[in-house]
């Protein structure tokens, strides 16, 4: 497998952690992580970077995990390229609303490096990564 370089948005740096790490124990590596800890943040490192997936948190400061989704789709950032959100939310509302703004999946916290696996594997194996 070639380096999966991943984008991974969320306002805690441990919870960044703890992705990228799930990402590894999933079999993803060798794996370059970009952190971002705001939608914003997220932004401007996808105006910079390439990324063949996208993780972020929906519970965000500054712009929630919705908000980036529909601005990375309205500025064409990162076209193609899989958003599975990570949420606490236990509400199927959030849920609709990220798959309607264009995310392929979603991970409830807590998680496993399984649970991981199980959404992220798919996509890539779609997109030919």
């Amino acid at each position: 497998m070639s380096e999966l370089q991943v984008l991974i948005v969320d306002d805690s740096s441990v919870m960044r952690k703890i992705v990228e790490r799930s990402l590894r124990q999933a079999g993803l590596d060798p794996l370059t992580v970009i952190e971002a800890s705001s939608g914003v943040e997220g932004i401007e490192a996808l105006k910079s970077e390439r990324v063949q997936l996208i993780l972020s948190d929906i519970n965000m400061p500054s712009m929630d995990g919705l908000e980036f989704l529909r601005q990375i789709r309205v500025q064409n950032l990162a076209p193609g390229v899989p958003v599975v959100m990570i949420t606490t939310e236990s509400s199927e509302e959030h849920v609709k609303q990220a798959i309607l703004s264009g995310a392929q999946g979603y991970i409830r916290k807590p998680f496993t490096a399984e649970q991981v696996k199980e959404r992220v594997l798919p996509l890539l194996a779609a997109q030919g990564v």
